[in-house]
């Protein structure tokens, strides 16, 4: 190709009269303006841009001025994802301001670095010692080998073979060790990134699972979506990237002072000042990262925003998977496609735009370090052999071999040192990217401490409308920061009474379903609860386990360990057979219990599932169980573990809809006769006669609680239904009739409407 190009110059230059190195410039001069009009000027204005919006006052009249400019950007697709991550809660607010290396990013890091080394004299401590010592011995030996390449170059130019020969086994000897330190600090990196993920991860296992964070956070708090995605990912590429970062921020800086003191004596050994070139140096680098600075795109934003967006599409698909069944049934996997190749393309545009701003931005700061930097290098080596007016030697060569000696050492020096200073400028833009892992992180335990104190969050809902919150101080809710606040009083005792003081149900999206309960179980009273969907049934259980919190009034309850919910679909764990029935009690804690098998077999015929030990294999068997087991077996599990733990109060929220009601009725039976107080949520009458009181919702907030009486309440509910049925048949009869009517040519007045006439004419 290029010998056709120049061919073609060839003949122009001899058909026009230019000459051809003319030709050859005009045309280089016309491609460099081109490219620079058309990519390099217009990038470099829009990096420009950006900077500017870091003034407030600039970037407030930019969107004044520019909304609709904004709207029509060429990444519509990922805007669009990121607002519906806002409005899903997957991002937290102070989130959304860029995550820059500012004071808030050095107090997360710090906080998190106490985590990651809690003390001196901690395995990780160990750990950081033996990789600073690492790359301390690299550095020297760096040095060492530039030295020995030095020398071995000053005896080629003397033609001293022997003292070649000796200079070069030398330097293949210290190659030996100089390979294992390198090998040994990667290995130190990547062991010391796995400590501080395995400290990190168990801190952060221990803040979600205390206080039943791991279901407050994704149910009553609305800041963290994604936790699994946190959880993994992110804490990954956060103890990576400091591990990573400490080995290329402190092997830059050893290499620069020591590489500095070496370069200024043997500067000075060459009669020359050792001065004029460190100070030339410490100029070019400081103009150098003055530059990149202006220029450098916001790579903390950039990758959280790619964060976020990984964790939009995880969740995308978790809900899919979730909700495969329902989506299968609509027959939806079009809208549901739509949404993942919408949530993909934002993924992809966001990496896309990262690798954009990256590719110029490493176009420029590879010419500044490498040529530029590389020029300035040559001038600092010419410095002591130009101006230098001492001969480091009297021998027969003027001097020359210990000059190229001087020049090999100091070049080798330079460029140890110049990789150095740009590993310093580069790891800039990681630094960056780690103040958005830190704050994704940091973001994560923060969450898990508010929730875990009761502090919970919905962005979606704060900052209502102020009539939603006059409703909430009409009912006598405390509001703080335009959501309600829990300031009920929760007490626990072992004194079998579940009392409840004017405490009002309320959603986790802050809905009031009842204004106010207030009523009073004692062991032994078996409670009907029933009302129509929506009401708050389950959502008095859910506060009576604690899972929802008191907002105003006095709840007294058991403790959890005297109280078991068991709801309509049944949890089935990971393991055994015998650790379904056992759940949430390991095999040590059985033990402790004074139970066997044998106990777990008597507890499997009360709820007719004995054959299931045989079927599947012995206690031992392992399968998935939820889908091993069918509906009304895994149901019957459930109350199997009612059977085994044994607690005051059973919380039964239509846990056996499954089961056919003969096998229903002596389960329940069985409860009662084991000393269970029941609560029990469930629509089939069959039970009615297993409960004592009924507590029931008419869904516009009141309620009624009163004893049951079943047999009288079962006549009048049957008398209801054949009343009901009766009536039914009514209209049609009517209808009927008056068909009958027309084809007999009669009239068609009713019976009663004759008698009246007859009546009337007497």
């Amino acid at each position: 190709m290029p010998g056709v190009i120049s061919k073609h110059l060839t003949q122009l230059s001899s058909a026009t009269g230019i000459p051809e190195t003319s030709l050859h410039r005009a045309i280089c001069v016309s491609v460099v303006a081109l490219y620079y009009g058309k990519i390099i000027h217009p990038k470099l204005v829009s990096l420009m841009a950006q900077n500017s919006t870091l003034n407030p006052k600039r970037a407030a009249r930019k969107d004044l001025n520019d909304n609709k400019q904004d709207v029509l950007a060429e990444q519509d697709s990922t805007e669009a994802a990121i607002k519906n991550i806002e409005k899903l809660g997957l991002q937290k607010e102070n989130q959304k301001k860029n995550p820059t290396v500012n004071k808030a990013f050095l107090f997360q890091l710090q906080k998190l670095l106490k985590i990651m080394v809690p003390s001196v004299w901690s395995r990780e401590s160990g750990i950081l010692t033996s990789h600073t010592l690492t790359l301390i011995v690299r550095t020297f030996l760096s040095i060492y080998v530039a030295m020995l390449e030095g020398r071995m170059v000053k005896y080629i130019v003397r033609r001293d073979v022997k003292n070649f020969s000796f200079m070069l086994l030398r330097w293949l000897l210290v190659a030996l060790p100089a390979t294992f330190i390198n090998s040994m600090i990667r290995f130190l990196e990547s062991h010391l990134a796995m400590r501080f993920r395995t400290r990190l991860v168990r801190y952060a296992y221990k803040l979600y699972f205390d206080h039943q964070t791991y279901y407050r956070v994704s149910n009553l708090d609305g800041r963290l979506e994604n936790a699994d995605h946190c959880l993994t990912d992110d804490i990954t590429a956060f103890t990576s990237s400091v591990a990573h970062l400490y080995s290329h921020l402190t092997k830059p800086i050893l290499d620069l002072v020591l590489i500095t003191v070496s370069l200024y004596n043997i500067g000075k050994g060459m009669g020359g000042s050792g001065v004029p070139g460190p100070l030339l140096a410490a100029t070019v680098i400081f103009l150098t990262g003055q530059i990149l600075k202006a220029v450098s795109p916001k790579f903390g934003k950039l990758v959280a925003d790619e964060a976020n967006l990984k964790g939009y599409l995880r969740y995308i698909h978790s809900r899919i998977i979730a909700n495969a069944e329902e989506i299968a049934f609509y027959n939806g996997h079009k809208v549901e496609l739509n949404h993942l190749n919408r949530a993909y393309k934002a993924v992809c545009d966001q990496m896309i735009s990262i690798f954009s701003q990256r590719l110029w931005y490493i176009m420029l700061e590879q010419f500044l370090m490498k040529y530029v930097w590389s020029g300035t290098g040559m001038i600092m080596v010419s410095i002591p052999i130009i101006l230098g007016n001492k001969d480091p030697e009297n021998s027969k060569d003027g001097g020359v071999s210990a000059r190229t000696q001087y020049f090999t050492t100091a070049k080798n020096m330079l460029a140890s040192g110049a990789d150095a200073v740009e590993r310093l400028m580069t790891s800039y833009k990681e630094v960056v990217e780690l103040a958005g892992y830190t704050s994704r992180v940091g973001n994560m335990l923060d969450v898990f401490k508010e929730v875990g104190q009761g502090q919970y969050e919905k962005p979606s809902i704060k900052g209502n409308s102020k009539s939603g919150q006059r409703q909430w101080e009409t009912l006598r809710l405390t509001v703080k920061h335009g959501v309600p606040v829990a300031t009920g009083e929760l007490t626990e005792y072992s004194d079998g009474v579940i009392s409840l003081d004017d405490v009002p149900i309320v959603t986790p999206n802050y809905d009031v379903v009842v204004p106010s309960l207030s009523l009073k179980v004692v062991k032994g009273m078996h409670l009907l609860i029933t009302g129509p969907n929506g009401c708050g049934k389950s959502s008095l259980l859910r506060i009576l386990s604690g899972l929802w919190p008191v907002y105003r009034g006095k709840l007294h309850k058991p403790p959890a360990e005297d109280m078991f919910y068991i709801p309509q679909r049944p949890y089935m764990s990971i393991g055994s057979l015998r650790d379904q029935i056992i759940y949430p009690d390991t095999l040590e804690e059985m033990k402790n219990k004074k139970m066997t098998d044998k106990n777990l077999d008597m507890i499997l015929q009360q709820v007719h599932l004995a054959h299931i030990v045989r079927r599947e294999g012995g206690w031992d068997a392992a399968a998935d169980w939820k889908d091993v087991l069918s509906g009304g077996e895994k149901q019957r599990m459930g109350m199997a573990r009612l059977f085994y733990h044994k607690p005051q109060f059973a919380l039964l929220d239509e846990c056996t809809s499954a089961v056919s009601i003969d096998v229903e009725s002596q389960i329940y039976q069985a409860a009662k006769d084991a000393d269970i107080t029941l609560l029990t949520i469930t629509h089939r009458p069959s039970l009615w006669k297993f409960h004592t009181h009924l507590l029931q919702f008419d869904g516009e907030g009141n309620w009624t609680l009163e004893p049951l009486n079943t047999e009288t309440r079962l006549t009048l509910k049957e008398e209801k239904q054949r009343l009901e049925a009766q009536l039914s048949g009514i209209p049609r009869m009517q209808d009927r009739l008056q068909e009958l009517c027309v084809l007999l040519g009669e009239d068609s007045t009713t019976p009663d409407s004759q008698e009246a006439e007859t009546s009337s004419s007497d």
